[in-house]
């Protein structure tokens, strides 16, 4: 066999390995160098601005909360006043969002109160401004959310709540409905915010 077939393994080698090479070397030079800075993280201010169709506070009134739901008109977002009421334990039992109705109506306003669903829906939800004697409401229906009260303020309910320091709200447990339990609803805030909650038609 001739010397030089002995040579063609190596000069082979040298020619595929070559070029592996070479493109090492231009793709280190072509590769741009980073800055440290670069390569650091340096976070982002969260957008507090409320979505469309989301719940805010608008601003605390007293013990009341002026809550309403972003539009596409903020200056027309649709605003309840809410109040969360919690028994002598500090546990929630109720919450409140209370409207303004349109003027010419037999009521001034209404709210949809919020209690347990192991409340006694027969026992219906009691309502007493200060000393006063208490009024009664029937409940309309319960979801995953709990029992819901739809109920009607007149005039003097009104009146009332914003002379008023505080309202007990009462509910009886199902499974005790011989026994009563019972929120302190404040009035703090509730003149000034009444008039800053919208007038729903609906």
């Amino acid at each position: 066999m001739p010397r030089f077939l002995s040579f063609l393994p190596l000069i082979a080698l040298i020619a595929l390995s070559a070029p592996v090479y070479a493109q090492d070397d231009a793709a280190a030079e072509e590769a741009p160098e980073t800055a440290i800075e670069d390569q650091l993280a340096v976070g982002e201010t969260p957008d507090d601005q409320p979505q469309l169709g989301q719940t805010y506070v608008r601003e605390p009134i007293g013990d009341w909360e002026l809550r309403c739901i972003r539009t596409e008109n903020p200056e027309d977002d649709p605003c309840q006043l809410y109040q969360l009421l919690k028994e002598e334990n500090g546990n929630p039992l109720a919450e409140i969002s209370m409207f303004r109705l349109p003027e010419g109506n037999k009521l001034p306003a209404g709210a949809t109160i919020i209690v347990p669903l192991e409340t006694l829906l027969t026992g219906q939800l009691g309502i007493a401004v200060d000393n006063g004697q208490p009024k009664s409401y029937p409940f309309s229906f319960c979801n995953r959310q709990g029992c819901f009260a739809r109920i009607g303020l007149t005039a003097e309910d009104i009146a009332s709540y914003k002379r008023g320091v505080a309202a007990k709200v009462m509910i009886r447990p199902y499974a005790a409905p011989d026994q009563i339990v019972s929120s302190t609803m404040s009035l703090k805030g509730f003149t000034a915010g009444f008039d800053k909650a919208s007038v729903l038609d609906q």
